[in-house]
């Protein structure tokens, strides 16, 4: 079993930027892949960014290239996402989430998750 625990999130206007943190607690064999989630209301639950094992590779949705950074503290089981320039449409609610093989897109790939993060973006 893995706990997730999400932080950070808040209200900023367009241009700003958050930090959100993830930690992860449990059995740290089901964590090779961390990843971040959002969700909009009526809308699916899109793949952000995820990281493999502290960052050998990591990935990115094409609308948040060059604005969001996904990082990780391998060994204190953190992983962070940094959210810059902030846009409208990046209001959602965040989720942190973890597979035990390689990153996937797919959300239903993954089988544990956050309580998620509220991420709300004035314009």
């Amino acid at each position: 079993q893995v706990q997730l625990l999400e932080s950070g999130g808040g209200s900023v206007q367009a241009g700003g930027s958050l930090r959100l943190s993830c930690a992860a607690s449990g059995d740290t064999y089901s964590r090779n892949c961390m990843a971040w989630f959002r969700q909009a209301p009526g809308k699916e639950r899109e793949a952000v960014a995820s990281i493999y094992r502290g960052g050998s590779s990591t990935y990115y949705a094409d609308s948040v290239k060059g604005r969001f950074t996904i990082s990780q503290d391998y060994a204190r089981n953190t992983v962070f996402l940094q959210l810059n320039n902030l846009k409208p449409e990046d209001t959602a609610m965040y989720y942190c989430a973890a597979r035990l093989p390689w990153c996937s897109s797919s959300p239903k790939e993954y089988k544990y998750w956050g309580q998620g993060t509220q991420v709300t973006v004035s314009s």
